[in-house]
């Protein structure tokens, strides 16, 4: 089986475990998934299947979906509520109205630098930042750049000390570092009690299936049918070039073929049957992926 599964992450998995589950379900040996998601953390994580895995270069880049909430008045050293809390401080309740707190949010959009939290995936050195964390090493952590394209709230909850967020954000931003800044602005510490991405690019929520669904129907080819993601529907807006079975040979082979086109990405065909992708430069067209 190739292709692209949209799954709902289960809380107390990593991204990988969740990739072994659906190798394991299906019995195949490739697979790999795109942007991580904490273990506490539920919602869409595609994952891709046998070749598939070649099309992670394209789906890294995508602007993503979460619903956050933040809970006021305690820092943990992890930043969500798996970690030790560090630290306490009064919240403030007269902060905590809606025309403040969205003032607040509000201040976050737009491009920003971030550091990744030490209890990250993150790798400096070869190293992720959770193994230097974990031996208690100290180690220079590298700022990013990111953006907040929309930040609103959708829930406050005062007796619970309590607000939750929707966020929509490019590649890399961490939520947990997010929660905490948003907390600080609000003159007290924050953590994050729950995180729930609802979208990666095209790739929704509401399409995303459960590992137990899977399971279940792990031999019915109608299910597949629907919920499986093939690289032609992917990449739908790219335009497309059709070569005869002579070019077609040239062109798998490896052989850069002329084309008077605007440099980018082209799906290729041969006889209505799709190949793959291929990328014009300079007016020369070379094979990208063929699955």
């Amino acid at each position: 089986m190739q292709g692209i599964l949209i799954i709902n992450k289960p809380e107390g998995f990593t991204s990988q475990d969740t990739v072994s589950k659906v190798k394991k379900i299906l019995n195949e040996k490739k697979a790999g998934h795109t942007g991580t998601l904490d273990p506490m953390a539920t919602g869409v994580l595609p994952i891709l299947i046998g070749n598939y895995t070649k099309l992670s270069k394209y789906l890294i880049e995508h602007d993503k979906t979460y619903i956050a909430s933040i809970k006021l008045g305690e820092k943990t050293d992890t930043g969500d509520l798996e970690g030790k809390v560090i630290k306490t401080l009064d919240v403030k309740k007269e902060k905590l109205n809606n025309e403040n707190i969205s003032k607040v949010l509000n201040s976050f959009v737009g491009e920003q630098i971030q550091k990744p939290p030490i209890y990250s995936a993150v790798k400096i050195n070869g190293k992720k930042l959770y193994e230097y964390a974990r031996e208690g090493k100290k180690v220079e952590i590298p700022e990013r750049k990111i953006k907040i394209y929309s930040i609103r709230l959708i829930n406050l909850n005062i007796n619970e000390l309590e607000i939750t967020i929707e966020v929509l954000c490019s590649k890399g931003t961490y939520i947990r570092v997010l929660c905490e800044n948003i907390a600080e602005k609000l003159e007290t510490v924050g953590v994050m009690s729950k995180l729930v991405r609802t979208r990666v690019n095209n790739f929704k929520l509401e399409n995303a299936i459960t590992l137990e669904e899977l399971e279940i129907q792990k031999s019915n080819l109608n299910f597949f049918e629907k919920n499986i993601i093939k690289m032609e529907d992917l990449f739908h807006d790219f335009s497309k070039i059709t070569l005869n079975e002579r070019k077609k040979d040239l062109f798998l082979n490896g052989v850069m073929l002329s084309f008077e086109l605007e440099d980018g990405i082209y799906n290729i065909y041969c006889d209505n049957k799709y190949l793959g992708t291929g990328i014009v430069k300079q007016k020369l067209l070379k094979r990208d992926i063929i699955l």
